[in-house]
């Protein structure tokens, strides 16, 4: 899959809340979009999965290729054969995306006859195999157990199998374990990495956590104000973060060794969309902050395979020169 130029825009609003963002992955890839929250993870998802209401969210700008076809997404949305078929989504709080009103093996069954066009008990037994397969205990007797009778952790896992019963060539997961405490996080990230791997598929994984990143991304795209400021491989990213604003959140994340220290912390806050600076969005925030920023900077090469959105970039060589 890639998405080329995607802007959004919310009525009411006179700025972009994301803007000309191009994104790729290929098939068997995890791509992380990491940054804080209301930097435009969440809603660029969403759009991709034509879950936008129309009337509120005006696109002037994208086109997403996938599965070769091209889709214009200023006038098409993803058809609905597509979404939760070829495309599937993992939200947030599975008890706010699971219906409380049906049982679980009903719900999944539902995915798969809607796209297989299979009978009720095919379905259920789909279900079934599904539940076994991301490790759910007593799988049996899940299937006829309504949500609020499993643990979160559970429910992430019914989410999960849902998400793949239909064999998805691209899955998008939206902070899939925000809500979970740390070792179930680790299952779960364990679980969609494992069976990623199994099936091929490409995956987005939407998180502001860099711990997850390190876990599970191949390569990691990072946003700020709607707008993607650094991409590369995780481990180059990582190893030699190029963007002021990656460096400050790499400075944020605890370190378990070394001398004790306070937090580094990223001074300011993240302005209202209507608010945000001409230029370069994160200008108002960033230590290096110059006349020239008051241009945007163009998301370019530093290497064949890392791209940063900023005038300094390479930062080693350009403020070494600007001192």
């Amino acid at each position: 899959m890639s998405l080329r130029d995607f802007s959004l825009k919310f009525k009411g609003q006179s700025a972009c809340v994301v803007e000309n963002v191009d994104l790729t992955v290929a098939e068997g890839e995890i791509l992380c979009i990491v940054g804080e929250s209301g930097c435009g993870k969440s809603v660029t998802a969403m759009a991709l999965m034509g879950l936008l209401p129309q009337d509120a969210a005006k696109i002037p700008s994208g086109t997403m290729v996938f599965n070769g076809k091209t889709i214009d997404m200023t006038c098409e949305r993803i058809p609905a054969t597509m979404r939760g078929g070829d495309v599937a989504m993992i939200f947030q709080e599975p008890m706010t995306s699971l219906n409380p009103a049906f049982r679980i093996g009903d719900q999944i069954a539902e995915a798969v006859q809607q796209h297989k066009g299979c009978t009720r008990a095919q379905g259920r037994a789909r279900a079934l195999e599904m539940l076994i397969r991301v490790g759910l205990p007593s799988p049996e007797q899940r299937l006829d157990q309504y949500p609020h009778q499993l643990s979160g952790g559970q429910r992430q896992r019914v989410m999960i199998a849902m998400a793949l019963a239909n064999d998805p060539k691209l899955l998008i997961a939206d902070e899939p374990t925000t809500a979970l405490d740390v070792t179930i996080q680790a299952q779960i990230l364990e679980l969609i990495r494992d069976l990623q791997r199994d099936t091929g598929m490409g995956t987005i994984m939407i998180t502001h956590d860099l711990g997850v990143v390190a876990e599970i991304a191949d390569t990691v795209a990072v946003m700020y104000g709607g707008q993607v400021v650094e991409r590369g491989p995780m481990a180059e990213v990582f190893e030699d973060p190029q963007h002021p604003y990656t460096i400050g959140l790499m400075d944020s994340v605890p370190r378990l060794s070394g001398p004790r220290a306070r937090l580094t912390t990223i001074e300011g806050t993240v302005p209202s969309i209507d608010t945000m600076p001409q230029g370069c969005r994160f200008r108002t925030r960033c230590p290096f902050a110059a006349p020239l920023c008051n241009a945007r900077p163009a998301l370019a090469n530093v290497s064949e395979t890392h791209a940063v959105a900023c005038h300094f970039a390479p930062l080693e060589q350009n403020l070494k020169v600007a001192q």
